[in-house]
């Protein structure tokens, strides 16, 4: 007979397998329910079902990382209406007309902007850049958007704002802003050299055209540049970050160069219709369903009996990320090892390789990112099919080199 334990477990595995299974896959059949409404259902069904009750559900929600997360959308928001994005991309165009070194442009341009921005939104903003910016040049799209795509993941390796999974472990292991980015920026650089490296050789037939004789591109008049708000939001953001390093809160920071911006004279419906509300609602579902199997099933498990916490976490951590991100995706990953970093004596170095490792193993298929499904869907809009086998051509190789080189760097490099 099922004890009153063991139907308490059964009930809470059950909730949040089929919760994982369901953001795994995306969808479930039969309905046009999303990630974010299968996160909110799994939490609802944790609380009806008594697993956790109201004030347990709010007190598993992290609302630092969600108020990081939002307040990062928006100042992205006024760059992008500011035609920030639109100013780089045609500075960019007029001075590397050529295939090559416009695709290094490209790399960097997604790269160092994923690195303080998020990666998600950054992706936003470039895509459509990007697609107008081709067609203008007659040059095949696919590499280029894979660029953009593959360098946001990279790129946002390098610090604590790049992309959700890196919000919610700085919030979860206290790792100040620039030690994160003194341990991981390097990783984020050489991987970024990598990416282009890896994208020159799968499609040197695609880029050696017009290498010998570029079309000359003028720059496009009529790009709506709106001065006064682009040097508003410029230094906002710099600020921003200058206090991220000084170690001011990251969250708090995030939220005041948010509220500062919206005092303008822009339209606020104008910056809200591109936040990314279903994100902040899966993000709030998941914190919900992960602390009730947390608390109900994985303390159970007796980690430290399991795991040689001794030794280094790189190779361990690293690799089971790798498998867990492409599985259920980085951030449902990363929220996975929560019980496991307890039990590990080298904390910071075991969060720095999952924060590393998750966010590269992004690369590995378009479905890995967040980011990369945003450039494949805005692409497939204008006519343009990235297919799975395409991305993977990069994906495999860039994936199991740029995460080589992150352990090893983390393994052997120590300050």
């Amino acid at each position: 007979m099922m004890t009153r334990d063991t139907a308490s477990t059964s009930l809470v595995t059950t909730i949040f397998a089929l919760t994982y299974l369901g953001l795994a896959i995306g969808k479930v059949p039969g309905l046009r329910i999303d990630r974010a409404g299968i996160a909110l259902v799994g939490a609802a069904a944790m609380m009806a079902f008594g697993v956790l009750d109201m004030h347990d559900a709010a007190r598993a929600v992290d609302y630092s990382t969600l108020v990081l997360l939002f307040g990062m959308m928006v100042v992205v928001a006024y760059l992008r209406l500011s035609g920030f994005f639109e100013l780089l991309t045609e500075r960019m165009i007029a001075r590397n007309p050529r295939p090559h070194s416009l695709l290094a442009s490209l790399i960097l341009l997604s790269g160092i902007c994923s690195a303080f921005l998020v990666n998600d939104v950054v992706c936003v903003a470039l895509t459509p850049l990007v697609l107008q910016l081709c067609r203008r040049l007659r040059r095949p799209p696919v590499p280029y958007l894979i660029g953009v795509a593959t360098a946001s993941n990279i790129g946002s390796v390098a610090t604590l704002t790049g992309n959700p999974q890196n919000m919610i472990i700085g919030s979860l292991s206290s790792i100040s802003y620039f030690r994160f980015a003194a341990h991981l920026a390097p990783v984020a650089g050489f991987g970024l050299l990598v990416c282009y490296l890896t994208i020159r050789v799968v499609y040197r037939g695609m880029l050696k055209v017009e290498d010998e004789h570029p079309v000359p591109v003028p720059v496009n008049s009529r790009s709506r540049i709106h001065h006064g708000l682009l040097t508003r939001s410029v230094l906002t953001t710099v600020a921003a970050v200058v206090l991220f390093f000084v170690g001011q809160p990251i969250s708090l920071v995030a939220l005041v160069a948010a509220g500062f911006l919206l005092l303008d004279r822009v339209r606020p419906d104008k910056v809200y219709r591109q936040v990314d509300w279903p994100l902040l609602v899966m993000f709030s579902g998941l914190f919900v369903v992960v602390h009730g199997f947390e608390v109900h099933v994985a303390r159970t498990w007796h980690f430290e009996k399991a795991i040689d916490t001794g030794s280094s976490p790189v190779v361990a951590v690293s690799s089971l990320s790798l498998v867990l991100s492409n599985l259920v995706s980085n951030v449902p990953a990363v929220l996975l090892f929560k019980p496991i970093m307890e039990v590990i004596s080298q904390k910071e170095l075991a969060w720095l390789a999952l924060a590393m490792s998750s966010t590269l193993a992004g690369n590995l298929t378009i479905l890995g990112s967040v980011a990369n499904l945003i450039v494949v869907e805005n692409a497939r809009r204008a006519q343009v099919e990235i297919r799975f086998t395409e991305f993977l051509k990069v994906g495999i190789p860039l994936t199991l080199l740029t995460t080589l080189i992150g352990m090893l760097w983390l393994e052997f490099t120590h300050y």
